[in-house]
């Protein structure tokens, strides 16, 4: 069961959308806390596609490898990353409909060790307060176009 969860519809084809989203150069736009992402590996994107995260957190630059460890052009992708015993999973769903295209977005937060485990729930509501609304997020910048052209 995820942790959290967003859904939102996009006005912009599915393709358009799950370019946008998936590959990780505009990711400041949508998780503004992400200041740096960095292709590690070669070739197109896909599972096993590796990237290094810089994240600003409390005034402090955070490192994290993140992994796709399934991806599928069009319809999903989901990334993992783990930092000293936090693994967090986003699956991203895209679904063409009549209005454009539907994004849902679930979060799995894993914790190891006694520590983290107890501190699982404050963990949970941090990251969905530094992530949770990156939906809105993606329909904001991808939308603000068609905004412009109607003023």
């Amino acid at each position: 069961m995820a942790d959290f969860r967003s859904s939102v519809i996009i006005q912009k084809p599915i393709d358009e959308v799950f370019n946008y989203m998936s590959g990780m150069e505009n990711v400041h736009e949508v998780m503004p806390i992400v200041v740096k992402m960095e292709k590690l590996t070669d070739g197109e994107i896909g599972a096993g596609t590796k990237f290094k995260e810089t994240r600003l957190v409390r005034g402090k630059n955070v490192y994290a490898e993140v992994e796709y460890v399934q991806y599928e052009q069009n319809r999903s992708f989901t990334s993992r990353s783990n930092s000293n015993g936090l693994i967090v999973e986003y699956k991203y769903m895209f679904h063409e409909i009549e209005e454009g295209t539907q994004v849902e977005f679930e979060a799995f937060i894993k914790t190891t060790g006694l520590r983290m485990r107890l501190s699982k729930p404050m963990i949970v509501k941090m990251i969905k307060r530094e992530d949770g609304y990156q939906l809105e997020n993606l329909k904001n910048m991808l939308e603000k176009e068609i905004e412009e052209k109607a003023l």
